[in-house]
């Protein structure tokens, strides 16, 4: 049997760890993660011992147990074989990892059978949690509509482009699809900036934007009593509490004028409601980064009509990129527009 090194990550530090040591092409993903009472032991790749150490991670040696050739997919379909034939054709054969849950999108044949199909994913990808995700994100809150079809702690963090988010699944969505546009927010030369995030969710733009811009202070407002408490705990768990404000309630309800460098609109479908409070709030000179859903064969001409009902000529739009597909024939686009106040 191989012999391989291997990294003694905490149990509780393993969700957090983990999939960042995985990013770092630090894990020899040919061998299985293992237990040791309150311990994972993670295999590494050879010649990484260093850099783990320079962690602060002990390094032991072990049997490196070879992960089965088979993909995840066909594990989960020969565990659940006994199931009618139409089930297994339904069953999901993409998942979204948030830490060490696991969410699904499952149909109404697969109900009947969810707690043995939870089971079996929560087996086969090694996930403590499964949530069914049945009918996507609704109403002004952006609320998930998610049930738990295996296990009970739906809390999870995840690690992406240097940044913590912690959150319930159960209770917050998180915008994978937006992944580009979070990192290009932590590339922005912010030096000296104020900053109003005004949708800030649990920090999806304000955490890259205080941790690595170089902006002066970043109010981060959000409305969902949910969302803001996750908010106000990655603010401190990402160490970016002495320069980030963040205040719970409507937007609309900001104090002042005229104060902020930049503002992230980080919203869609009724953004242009919320513009008039942003035009109030930016400098002259600033900048605006308006988020919504387009037909796309028309999304410059909308981007164009809205700033113009809302700041006649006082603007400049210098960019507009797609973030991702929102429907059938319609995208979610952000535009980057320079306000000129009178």
């Amino acid at each position: 049997m191989r012999i391989t090194k291997q990294a003694r990550i905490k149990a509780s530090e393993a969700a957090d760890i983990i999939p960042y040591l995985m990013g770092s092409g630090l894990v020899d993903r040919s061998a299985k993660i293992s237990k040791d009472g309150d311990h994972r032991l993670v295999p590494i790749m050879s010649g990484m011992e260093d850099e783990l150490v320079r962690m602060g991670y002990e390094i032991t040696e072990g049997p490196a147990y070879t992960m089965e050739r088979s993909t995840p997919q066909e594990r989960i379909l020969n565990e659940l074989s006994d199931l009618p034939e139409e089930v297994l054709r339904s069953l999901p054969m993409k998942w979204e990892y948030v830490g060490d849950v696991v969410i699904v999108k499952i149909d109404e044949t697969c109900i009947p059978y969810k707690g043995t199909i939870g089971k079996a994913y929560a087996d086969i990808l090694g996930a403590k949690t499964v949530c069914a995700d049945s009918n996507g994100i609704a109403g002004e809150l952006r609320r998930p509509s998610t049930e738990v079809i295996y296990g009970n702690d739906t809390e999870s963090v995840r690690l992406e482009n240097g940044i913590f988010y912690e959150f319930d699944v159960s209770r917050i969505m998180f915008a994978s699809g937006n992944t580009e546009e979070r990192q290009r927010m932590k590339e922005l030369d912010c030096g000296g900036e104020t900053v109003v995030d005004m949708f800030a969710g649990i920090g999806y733009f304000t955490l890259p934007i205080a941790k690595f811009t170089g902006a002066r202070k970043v109010f981060a407002c959000e409305k969902n009593p949910d969302s803001y408490y996750y908010l106000t705990k990655n603010i401190e768990r990402n160490g970016v509490f002495e320069r980030t404000i963040p205040i719970l309630g409507d937007n609309r309800h900001i104090p002042g004028k005229r104060f902020a460098d930049r503002v992230v609109m980080g919203y869609v479908q009724t953004t242009s409601l919320f513009l008039p409070k942003a035009l109030e709030i930016v400098k002259h000179g600033g900048m605006i980064h308006y988020h919504d859903t387009f037909y796309v064969n028309e999304y410059e001409e909308r981007v164009e009509e809205i700033f113009s009902k809302a700041a006649g000529e006082g603007f400049e739009i210098e960019r507009i990129k797609e973030v991702k597909s929102f429907a059938p024939s319609v995208s979610h686009y952000v535009a980057d527009v320079r306000i000129f106040n009178s």
